[in-house]
């Protein structure tokens, strides 16, 4: 490998090298695997025929191969970001020239009109939701915790995954979770509602724990195992759930249900974003649908003769 270019090479050491620059650089599971899977795409790629060292030219080749293989927007930024991140981190180490570097970082994914507008649950589908798990058994009360926690508080599925005892405390004599690390490490606290602290303390109580992870694996025979759950655990308990009550969800519909719901509750603007620990309150907005409302669309206005 010259010093001053990178040369995707085709033996497994030289390129477990560079895959593992970007991988060791990131701290959270999932951009770990999402950007492990990426770059194993786009070396697969580059090995399918001879090319020069990695250049601007050769990752617009790459987007453009995306494009035409009709790869959703989302999916090709992905693809990119993982590229660009590998470009920065070979420069860093002295592996790559830095103008080249420069240049594969200034190619960003397809442009998106519009904005998603998301998936949430009505009042009524949430609490459906949140009363499916039986409280009969022990895991039964844990799911119940789960998404009542996910629905009340807006927590994202790692930060469930690792809650523990000790973030459950009180604050100006309220029960909140306190120090949450969320994206980006930032940090906050989020107020608990009494009827999700109700689950919580059930849950605890049931299962006997006083200290360390708050939610745990259970077998088949109703008896905990394991120090907690994973992320996935988490995700697995919402799409049965939902599948039960006849809702295609995922975790992070739950947390904007949260958002959505607290909103039409009047929940200020601002307490939203707080909870949810958005840095920008344009995200916040992005989650309520405060661009376009549904109940009351432009559409519903227009009045033409003899339609109703």
């Amino acid at each position: 490998m010259a010093s001053n270019t990178v040369v995707i090479s085709s033996n497994p050491d030289g390129w477990q090298r560079l895959r593992n620059l970007v991988l060791d650089s990131v701290s959270a599971p999932s951009s770990k695997k999402n950007y492990a899977l990426a770059l194993d795409r786009f070396h697969h790629w580059y090995l399918s025929q001879p090319r020069s060292p990695l250049s601007k030219a050769v990752v617009q080749e790459y987007k453009a191969m995306l494009e035409r293989a009709g790869y959703a927007p989302a999916t090709i930024a992905l693809q990119l970001a993982a590229i660009r991140k590998l470009a920065m981190e070979a420069a860093d180490n002295g592996l790559m020239d830095p103008y080249l570097a420069a240049g594969v970082c200034r190619i960003h994914g397809p442009r998106r009109h519009g904005a998603r507008i998301g998936n949430w649950l009505t009042s009524a589908q949430a609490s459906a939701l949140v009363n499916a798990p039986p409280s009969d058994s022990l895991k039964g009360k844990r799911d119940r915790a789960i998404l009542a926690t996910a629905v009340g508080c807006g927590l994202r599925r790692s930060e469930l995954a690792g809650l523990t005892v000790a973030h459950l405390q009180l604050r100006d004599d309220r029960p909140v979770i306190a120090d949450v690390i969320g994206k980006h490490n930032r940090i906050r606290t989020v107020p608990v509602p009494g009827w999700v602290r109700l689950r919580l303390e059930q849950w605890l109580t049931a299962a006997t724990i006083t200290t360390g992870p708050v939610f745990r694996g259970i077998d088949k025979a109703d008896r905990i195992v394991g120090e907690s759950l994973t992320p996935q655990a988490i995700y697995e308990v919402t799409k049965t759930y939902g599948y039960r009550t006849g809702q295609c969800i995922a975790p992070h519909d739950l947390r904007r249900t949260f958002a959505k719901l607290a909103r039409a509750g009047q929940a200020p603007l601002e307490q939203i974003q707080f909870a949810l620990g958005h840095a920008s309150i344009t995200t916040t907005e992005r989650y309520l649908g405060l661009r376009q409302d549904l109940s009351d669309a432009p559409g519903d206005h227009i009045r033409l003769d003899g339609l109703s």
